[in-house]
């Protein structure tokens, strides 16, 4: 019986259930933000949360147990070095939800879940890719502007 048992099935095997959020905390802690099903979301914020306190900790012990939660050793070296000392000033609640509507294919719920103080990497190359095309219509516009010596003959 599962008696004041508060954790989400997700219709999986506890197994699968365990990879599933491991590999999602894995993919949130390298990326910052990841969009997923709003119940998957849910499900993941107190599995990041526990993870996210343990490396504020810093001690070996929990970088260990760190370790023994998550697949990728990279995650769990970003999750004590960066992740840590981005909310080191907070006292919890270092996730946010944000729905997002429903997915068109099944309709299924959407959301994405960021950890709220870590800095965001992939503004910048959007950026990027406006200035080329902003430097490419300028490029463009240039020989458009080259008759404008025969218009001040005219005016002469």
């Amino acid at each position: 019986m599962r008696h004041g048992v508060k954790k989400a099935k997700l219709q999986r095997s506890a197994s699968h259930r365990n990879a599933l959020l491991a590999n999602q905390a894995c993919s949130l802690i390298n990326h910052g933000r990841i969009t997923t099903t709003l119940a998957k979301a849910k499900a993941l914020r107190p599995y990041v949360e526990k993870l996210i306190t343990m490396g504020k900790e810093g001690s070996l012990h929990a970088r260990r147990l760190a370790l023994a939660e998550l697949p990728q050793p990279a995650a769990v070296k970003k999750l004590f070095a960066e992740v840590a000392e981005a909310v080191k000033d907070r006292k919890g609640g270092y996730t946010r939800i944000v729905k997002l509507g429903q997915r068109k294919t099944d309709s299924a719920p959407m959301a994405f879940i960021e950890i709220i103080d870590l800095p965001r990497e992939t503004e910048a190359p959007t950026e990027k890719a406006t200035t080329t095309t902003t430097t490419t219509a300028s490029a463009t516009a240039e020989p458009a502007a080259a008759p404008a010596p025969s218009e001040e003959k005219a005016a002469e």
